[in-house]
């Protein structure tokens, strides 16, 4: 089972008055709409450190290509 906790936000009137409406219109809570949007930053937060990690870990593992060094004097006809 999840322990569920409270958490106090401050937020300006005019949010507020808005974010009720928006709750109505969907029929559910404030603390509903609130929750549901902090889950999905968490996990679009957690999706992107696990992307960067597999990218850092690849980047890494990769061979050196032996690729042409450039001079700005070979790139350029002066």
């Amino acid at each position: 089972m999840v322990t569920k906790r409270n958490l106090t936000v401050q937020l300006d009137d005019d949010v507020i008055k808005q974010a009720k409406v928006l709750a109505a219109r969907r029929g559910t809570s404030v603390s509903t709409l609130v929750a549901a949007e902090l889950e999905r930053l968490v996990a679009d937060d957690d999706r992107y450190e696990d992307a960067y990690r597999r990218a850092q870990r690849a980047l890494a593992g990769a061979v050196p290509r032996g690729g042409r060094r450039w001079r700005r004097d070979h790139l350029y006809d002066r």
